[in-house]
């Protein structure tokens, strides 16, 4: 499988090493659309837990970063008010990492 960014890789072995089925961004959700149906922006969450029905994206980018992608997350979430999703900032995932003894190194230096 090949991931955007090592934290996803990352993330993916820990829901492998606990059994958790999952899906690597498996839908693109339009958030804008011109009137002919062309798509202009949209947004793929990272995974997809389909025995949670829970979607997950991973912002461990660079804080300055952060803004424009809380500004599609805001709008995912006007426009999919029944869809399910969790966002795991940096810090939380930095602390998903120690609470499972693995290195921050894919966490480190900005990226998705």
């Amino acid at each position: 499988m090949k991931f955007a960014h090592e934290s996803e890789r990352e993330f993916a072995r820990i829901l492998d090493f606990y059994g958790i089925r999952w899906e690597y961004e498996p839908r693109a959700f339009p958030l804008e659309v011109e009137p002919d149906g062309r798509v202009l922006e949209s947004f793929s969450p990272d995974f997809y837990l389909p025995d949670f029905d829970l979607y997950i994206e991973l912002t461990t980018l660079k804080q300055s970063l952060v803004t424009r992608k809380n500004r599609k997350i805001r709008r995912f979430r006007e426009r999919y008010p029944h869809i399910r999703l969790k966002i795991f900032y940096g810090r939380n995932y930095r602390s998903l990492l120690a609470k499972y003894g693995l290195s921050p190194a894919g966490a480190r230096g900005g990226g998705r």
